[in-house]
């Protein structure tokens, strides 16, 4: 029997013990340990049951035990002393508040937009390493006392449970959350009424959502939710689950994230206060609609300056960022035209901006594109001034798939940067691990460690005690797996009395690897695969045997993820190696926490150059995990052959078979002849003395990178400082001049063009350490000297006469002469040997612009 309405009671605390609902609701607990430890305490078994979610445990609890605890003077004090720890965690001062008092320009407020949030396991509103990614992000943000502001949506149903079926096929489901009894809180408007965000909807009623806020320690997290009252049912399911529905479902979606999410930025400043965002920093194009939303603020809102659209693009663009994440065209969102021109057509979601304005947005106008369709990256791209891949390859895969947008460029100087990702040490890194380095002076959960606190950790620990600790945590996860696993066959409906067998799964003393992320095809979860005769004497092997913990899903509507899925999964089963492997089902974080610290190895084997960063090898390597992975992502980066293992990778061979055939070959010889070998070489106390000299390596040499206050920091000082500088120099008469001066740079660049060239201290044969004089002739038509910057470009050469990592020297003016034509000199010295050439080029040039190549304008000798 259903009902026919669901409530949601709160409890209610005695007095003494009204500071745990507040404990309950900063989402701190989820990295603070005292903090966890004190809810434990409140009741071990229930804390356990509900699942370490302090909410549900507060509403769980009964009452004789909240009297109990409310009379127990050691209880009280240790909940006292909890929240000192948290009021001085959110009012002390940190590093932003010290880069501030030391002078820097930094931006009051950033506004951070995301699809999905990676917080905690009791708020899935993730799907993989994007969302968890942008949960690090705050996380740090908040250590670092960074004043990000997180926009995302409410999903009421978040992202899928993975089920296995008995054949192994993968079967999902979508638990409702019930966002009353969530660690989020509504926000109200002064008379206590929940504040609305509307939007306008083509032939339809306005949109409404609500507005739940998540603390993060110090930073608060806006989440959008559609279930509320007024809203027709279609409206009601735009935030029903993460990723789901057609093409209109994903486009409300990404309006609500992106419009809708600016004014509820400006609802929650308008509420509490809260300093208004300076900085607008879109992870992934999913959120690109607050662009429009911001060309409307600032070219119609009464409020604001009332710009023409041009001058208000200037403004955007200038204090925003854009974060691409995907190596891959298939992992961008594109639309149909005529659906987005529906939505944003006269009267519109963002009226004031012509519906053809925001077209051209996105559309794919370049050799190659498909100009029927929106593409979400593309309008991220026009959007910024400011953008970056998440590593340093990714940089460079950004570079040249998007190319096509500044087609007279080489792809090295198409302006897309790249700051690598990090992770969020105290959500990830075990707790015995934190207090070993905390106990030698590393400090990883306040404000991150720099190099040389890692030294001690690196020099002073001794073989034998870090070698304990990890066999520890290694069987931690192996008592885990068992259960788990237990569980899934239970589910896929197996009898108790037939599950004896799970109880000797996996051994605490064998090598474990563990290999867990989402199942694109490009991830090749079954790589491992490849053949089944070898992996299976690898895990059997008498005197060095592996082990391997797997867990993975594939998105419901990939069916091909699904059959991988399910190929791993009945390689599992079969009774003769089900004790060497498992597959886990259902990977979220609370899987992911003793998964990392529990292996010895961590397994990646994406198609290079697919993986634009992959951050759970450096949870492993904080754990004290060496990597064993492909040269993708970050690990293309920052591997130096003492850190762990590269995979070799077939780069060249379009055979894709014959290319997984090699490239699984070389991991099963590196398995055999280097990773097993070395796990087992133990002294005569049992340490594998050159492992821990490995491990040793990898803290030192990986420890301070991933951290996400790193990237953080790195964020910070690359791109929202600037970007804050770049909006604080254009005011309304600075923005309408460099919207009126690229009007007229565009118009004028066909009369640009380099009509001679001539050079001065060449003779018949040039020698290294020789000076060049340069001179170009450059016609300019309509345009003035200020408005170029002439380039001479010179490098080695290839056989076909291409310049090779060419450098750039500016030449200055040095004279005008009749028709427009300008004089500009310089000099260069030949600075090596072989084959070397040069070429001058004229290039738009302002003060306001972040690089001359951002216009995409460019005229060659």
């Amino acid at each position: 029997m259903r009902a026919i309405r669901r409530l949601t009671v709160r409890p209610v605390l005695p007095a003494e013990l009204a500071t745990l609902g507040e404990l309950a609701l900063n989402l701190r607990w989820v990295w603070h340990p005292p903090t966890q430890d004190l809810f434990a305490e409140v009741d071990p078994d229930l804390w356990h049951a509900r699942g370490h979610d302090p909410v549900a445990l507060l509403s769980a609890v009964g009452p004789d035990r909240l009297a109990q605890l409310a009379g127990d003077a050691g209880f009280l004090e240790r909940l006292a002393a909890a929240r000192a720890a948290l009021t001085a965690y959110l009012t002390g001062e940190r590093w932003y508040q010290r880069r501030l008092a030391a002078g820097d320009r930094l931006p009051a407020a950033i506004g951070y937009f995301s699809p999905e949030f990676g917080i905690t396991a009791v708020l899935p509103q993730y799907s993989g390493g994007l969302g968890i990614l942008a949960g690090d992000h705050l996380k740090a943000a908040s250590d670092l006392g960074v004043p990000i502001v997180g926009v995302g949506l409410l999903y009421r149903h978040g992202y899928f449970r993975q089920a296995l079926a008995r054949d192994g096929w993968q079967l999902e489901s979508y638990p409702t959350l019930d966002a009353a009894s969530a660690p989020i809180t509504v926000l109200r408007e002064d008379d206590g009424t929940e504040a609305v965000v509307r939007l306008a909807m083509p032939a339809g009623p306005d949109l409404l959502a609500r507005i739940w806020v998540a603390q993060v320690g110090r930073v608060p997290l806006l989440m959008l939710d559609t279930d509320v009252a007024g809203n027709p049912e279609q409206y009601v399911e735009v935030t029903d689950r993460l990723y789901g529905g057609g093409s209109e479902h994903r486009l409300r979606q990404e309006i609500l994230l992106g419009v809708g999410g600016v004014r509820a930025l400006r609802a929650f400043s308008r509420i509490t206060g809260h300093p208004a965002p300076e900085v607008f920093h879109t992870n992934e194009g999913h959120a690109g609609f607050l662009g429009v939303e911001r060309l409307r603020e600032l070219s119609a809102d009464a409020d604001g300056p009332g710009l023409d659209l041009a001058a208000a693009l200037e403004v955007s663009r200038a204090s925003t960022v854009f974060t691409t994440h995907t190596p891959v065209p298939a992992g961008i969102d594109r639309f149909p035209r005529s659906l987005v021109e529906q939505y944003f057509s006269s009267g519109g979601v963002t009226p004031g901006v012509p519906g053809e304005q925001v077209l051209a947005l996105g559309v794919e106008d370049y050799a190659g594109g498909d100009p029927a369709v929106f593409n979400m990256a593309v309008m991220g791209f026009r959007l910024a001034q400011r953008a970056n891949g998440v590593s340093t390859l990714h940089g460079e895969v950004s570079r040249d798939m998007f190319r096509g947008l500044w087609p007279a460029f080489e792809e090295a100087e198409v302006p897309i940067g790249s700051i690598t990702n990090g992770v969020h040490a105290p959500t990830w890194v075990a707790r015995e691990l934190l207090e070993l380095a905390a106990r030698y002076g590393v400090d990883v959960e306040g404000e991150g460690a720099d190099p040389e606190s890692f030294d001690a950790l690196v020099d002073e620990v001794p073989a034998p005690e870090l070698w304990s600790l990890k066999r520890r945590l290694r069987e931690r996860l192996v008592a885990e797996a068992r259960r788990r696993l237990r569980a899934s066959w239970e589910e896929r409906g197996a009898a108790p009395a037939e599950l004896a067998w799970t109880d000797g799964v996996l051994d605490p003393d064998v090598l474990t690897i563990g290999f867990a992320r989402r199942v694109p095809s490009y991830k090749r979860l079954t790589l491992m695969l490849r053949d089944p005769e070898r992996l299976r004497r690898l895990l059997l092997h008498p005197e060095h045997p592996v082990q391997l913990v797997v867990a993975g899903k594939a998105h419901p509507a990939d069916d091909g993820g699904k059959r991988l899925v399910q190929e791993l999964v009945r390689f599992a089963d079969d009774p003769q190696v089900r004790r060497r492997i498992v597959f886990l089902p259902d990977y979220d974080i609370a899987m992911a926490q003793p998964l990392y610290p529990g292996c010895d190895v961590w397994l990646n084997n994406p198609l290079r150059p697919y993986e634009a960063c992959g951050t759970s090898g450096m949870k492993a390597a904080l754990n004290g995990g060496l990597n064993l992975s492909i040269l993708d992502g970050w690990w293309d980066e920052w591997y130096d052959g003492e850190n762990g293992w590269a995979i070799p990778s077939a780069d060249g061979i379009e055979d894709t078979e014959r290319r997984d055939d090699l490239e699984a070959e070389a991991l099963y010889d590196l398995l055999e002849g280097e990773v097993a070998p070395r796990f087992y070489d133990v002294d005569a106390d049992g340490v594998p003395q050159r492992w821990v000299e490995m491990l040793r390596h990898t803290w030192h040499s990986l420890g301070p990178k991933v951290l996400a206050t790193r990237m953080v920091r790195d964020y910070v000082r690359a791109l929202y400082a600037p970007a804050a500088a770049s909006a604080g120099r254009l005011d309304a008469d600075a923005a309408r001049g460099l919207a009126d001066w690229k009007r007229r740079v565009r118009e004028g660049w066909r009369e640009v063009r380099v009509e001679h060239v001539e050079a001065d201290g060449l003779g018949e044969e040039p020698r290294v350490g020789d000076v060049v004089r340069v001179s170009a002739y450059v016609a300019l038509g309509r345009l003035a000297p200020d408005d170029v910057e002439v380039q001479l470009v010179h490098g080695a050469l290839s056989q076909t006469g291409d310049l090779l990592d060419p450098a750039t020297t500016v030449l200055v003016p040095a004279g005008d002469f009749e028709g427009g034509r300008h004089r500009y000199d310089g000099e260069v010295v030949l600075d090596r040997a072989g084959a070397v050439g040069y070429t001058v080029r004229v290039l738009p040039r302002h003060p306001l612009l972040v690089a001359p190549t951002e216009l995409g304008l460019v005229a060659h000798a």
